[in-house]
């Protein structure tokens, strides 16, 4: 999968691998959804599974994973799938060249004459504190081990349109930009200079105007600012869940495109607030209705077994 501007391009897929998917049977399985104290999103499932060793190093060049790559993968998924099997039903997996650790599946959700696109991306790295190590690695392989937290991203992503090839196959899709620009200047001098971008501000303004007053998700951010467009994040990746997420989005892209130019504004000038005066003016033009949704999620901080906070999502 490559990224080329305002486009999602498909670089490869793998038949084994979405025959899998496509054999899945629904079924309920008992995971808990948490953050780490780093802020990643994690399931804890109710049995580990192994992650084996692949290789370290590919050329972004090439869209073709190595067969040993393959092979890995196709393994995973094969272990994942029947673990849990909803977070993965309906989902087609697509090779990214560029992100190799983090293996991407995909499905395409159409809302009121729009498209969404529905990204999963599994986060393999190894972490000493918490996996059991299988075999240590090297220059050339990742270590094998073994876990039962399954880290990932699961993002709604805006479309302005699906790029299909002659015979109707998916070749890529085109994001739905409303953000004009998230760079706004740079700070410090020679070798300590460094960008400023605002993608985090944007971020919390569009959480914090959704969720009802006084209601803390930390560090969950249900909507965000990524490739420079209004996306979801879903705490809950299972598929019935999934449904459920596309029309918040869809309403509230709705509500916020036309008013981003004005969000934009301000957060070149000043840190989110809830006390900026945008904020609280837009604040008020929400429904009372919509907040509903949040009521009945809450985050729950807690020590896991090493002294380290973590973060336990309960609907």
């Amino acid at each position: 999968m490559d990224n080329i501007r305002d486009q999602i391009r498909i670089a490869y897929t793998d038949e084994v691998i979405n025959d899998k998917l496509a054999s899945i049977v629904p079924r309920q399985v008992p995971y808990t959804r948490h953050f780490s104290q780093e802020e990643d999103f994690f399931l804890k499932l109710p049995e580990s599974f192994p992650v084996p060793s692949y290789p370290i190093h590919h050329d972004v060049r090439n869209p073709v994973p190595s067969p040993e790559y393959l092979d890995g993968i196709r393994a995973l998924v094969h272990h994942l799938a029947g673990l849990v099997p909803d977070v993965f039903q309906g989902l087609t997996y697509i090779f990214d060249p560029a992100e190799i650790q983090r293996p991407a599946f995909f499905c395409l959700n159409r809302y009121e004459e729009t498209d969404y696109l529905y990204i999963l991306r599994v986060d393999l790295q190894w972490r000493p504190r918490e996996h059991a190590l299988l075999q240590k690695g090297g220059n050339d392989l990742t270590s094998s081990y073994r876990s039962e937290k399954l880290y990932l991203e699961a993002d709604f992503i805006p479309l302005e349109s699906v790029i299909r090839e002659e015979d109707g196959g998916i070749q890529g899709f085109r994001i739905r930009r409303s953000i004009s620009q998230t760079w706004v200047g740079e700070r410090g001098r020679g070798y300590f200079i460094q960008g400023i971008w605002i993608d985090g501000e944007i971020t919390k303004f569009f959480t914090k105007l959704f969720l009802p007053r006084g209601k803390r998700l930390y560090p969950y951010y249900p909507f965000t600012c990524k490739h420079r467009a209004v996306c979801f994040a879903a705490a809950d990746p299972g598929m019935e869940k999934r449904k459920e997420f596309i029309p918040l989005l869809h309403r509230s892209r709705l509500f916020l495109e036309p008013r981003i130019p004005v969000i934009e504004e301000a957060l070149k000038n000043a840190a989110f607030s809830e006390n900026l005066e945008t904020f609280t003016a837009l604040k008020e033009e929400i429904p009372d209705e919509w907040y509903r949704t949040w009521e009945s999620i809450n985050l729950r901080a807690y020590l896991n077994k090493d002294d380290m906070k973590e973060y336990q999502i309960e609907f």
